[in-house]
């Protein structure tokens, strides 16, 4: 039974947010751990936002939001989330600075989002670290913080401390972390709910040799040919690629065959049309590829532990 998206304790969150913050960002961040809670039914994440005094902090657009004070956090948490977006320089006051090395003390791992890297360098968090920030502020960064080992990468991930270049790619590090976390066909799953890796990167040949970005491509071609699946050669050949090398990147990047994640990802579909839809199982089966319904009755059973009818009895 892989319902690797049920294991694990609840991961508790806490969102450090200022003056002027990116709604993009924030969204950005909390949406695929709210499509976590969703997909699993069971809540895997809580998170709460918070900011140096309370109240009420204001994004970008005027969005407001009300926080806890950082001294109102609990003792303890898994994950604490740093997004100051605009106007960072300013924020990395000496009061900014003892908070977060408070904070050091009280969270698992500590994330500096979109400009957050500049404070957590400042806090002295980073240093002998590998760290990236906004690719705006990246050369300032890099001058102002020899300390650290600043990288071009969209984001980085270390066992307690991790940074992202912007509000993009803090959607692609949540997905990480919740890859990690679980396993890479419940972050596959909630990146499609997304649309996210669902673009085809056949067309650049430099594109196609990176392994994420083939995998990207199959698993995207794979969702666009749910009720005909596509043999594996076939599925090569339409990416350009021969199947050892499909096959390897699939090893590396997802831990698992072309053929198994072509597998999950229709049970996946076929989970959700049973929750969202009044289509028939048969139809189901149908649409997700199988001719026989009682064999994706059989696979369904033993990719989630029971039964498409028993499922949609418990929504």
């Amino acid at each position: 039974m892989q319902n690797l998206e049920k294991s694990g304790s609840l991961q508790t969150i806490s969102v450090l947010l200022f003056e002027n913050f990116s709604n993009h960002c924030l969204a950005n961040t909390i949406e695929p751990f709210r499509a976590a809670n969703t997909i699993a039914r069971r809540e895997l994440y809580s998170w709460q936002h918070a900011s140096l005094t309370g109240g009420t902090v204001k994004s970008s657009s005027g969005l407001p939001v009300e926080t806890l004070s950082m001294s109102d956090l609990g003792a303890k948490g898994d994950y604490l989330i740093v997004m100051p977006s605009y106007g960072f320089s300013s924020l990395a006051s000496p009061k900014m600075n003892q908070t977060l090395r408070a904070a050091r003390k009280r969270f698992a791992t500590i994330i500096g989002m979109d400009t957050g890297a500049w404070l957590l360098a400042k806090a002295g968090l980073l240093d002998g670290r590998r760290a990236t920030i906004h690719w705006d502020e990246f050369t300032n960064f890099l001058e102002a913080f020899p300390a650290v080992d600043v990288v071009e990468d969209r984001y980085v991930i270390e066992e307690d401390l991790a940074t992202c270049g912007g509000a993009s790619t803090a959607f692609e590090l949540t997905l990480e972390l919740i890859r990690r976390k679980h396993s890479p066909m419940f972050a596959l799953e909630i990146a499609a709910l997304f649309m996210h890796g669902d673009k085809l990167e056949m067309h650049d040949p430099l594109q196609r040799r990176t392994t994420d970005a083939l995998v990207r491509s199959a698993t995207a071609l794979m969702r666009k040919s749910l009720e005909t699946p596509l043999p594996i050669p076939e599925l090569a050949r339409q990416l350009r690629s021969d199947q050892r090398t499909l096959e390897d990147r699939f090893q590396r990047q997802m831990n698992m065959t072309p053929r198994k994640v072509y597998k999950g990802i229709r049970l996946r579909e076929a989970r959700r049309l049973v929750e969202l839809t009044n289509l028939s199982v048969a139809e189901i089966a149908e649409r997700c590829g199988y001719r026989n319904t009682s064999a994706m009755i059989r696979a369904f059973r033993q990719e989630f532990g029971f039964a498409p009818g028993h499922y949609r009895r418990g929504t």
